[in-house]
């Protein structure tokens, strides 16, 4: 079993910022396993099916960025889901646009919705999938995650979400997230 959470914030005003990187990429892993997200449970959008014989969960957590622990341990009690079968496709300030980096545990740096999943689960032992937005010259951080991409960022931004797809996909495919690591890191 698989679950794969992407965070955001709910809502069309919130649909193409650059805090929506994880739902972003889950729209598009959707796409890929032909599936479409429409149960809404546990504050949360998602979907489940089969992939070569294995259960997977795509999700949205609906419970807005710095709440998202809420919808993720919700789901994984209700469906019995381990720590190491999850993962967590989130944007990161400290890398640039479109710059991803896996890692299989870690602390929240500063992302209020790692935190909250952090809090919720009592553990940092899960995957992630870190999508670079870069960091603001002069901007707050809150204005600057709130904000869509510029036409100059925005071909890098799809480039991100594309390489965390492809690196979700290959996990999927390969069950070794350190084999999975090694080639997107």
């Amino acid at each position: 079993m698989k679950a794969i959470f992407g965070l955001g914030n709910p809502g069309q005003s919130y649909d193409h910022t650059k805090h929506n990187m994880g739902f972003m990429t889950i729209d598009q892993l959707a796409q890929h396993y032909q599936v479409e997200l429409k149960k809404e449970e546990f504050s949360a959008l998602d979907v489940r099916f089969k992939y070569q014989g294995e259960t997977i969960y795509l999700v949205k957590p609906l419970t807005f960025m710095n709440n998202s622990g809420y919808a993720v341990k919700m789901l994984m009690s209700y469906y019995q889901i381990q720590p190491a079968e999850i993962l967590i496709i989130h944007d990161d300030l400290d890398l640039p646009i479109g710059k991803i980096r896996l890692r299989q545990k870690g602390s929240a740096g500063g992302h209020n919705g790692l935190k909250s999943i952090i809090a919720a689960l009592g553990s940092d032992t899960f995957k992630r999938v870190k999508i670079g937005i870069g960091h603001p010259a002069r901007k707050q951080v809150v204005n600057w995650v709130l904000t869509p991409f510029n036409s100059t960022e925005q071909p890098l931004a799809l480039s991100g979400i594309d390489q965390a797809a492809s690196a979700v996909e290959d996990w999927v495919e390969n069950n070794d997230f350190a084999q999975t690591m090694n080639r997107f890191n």
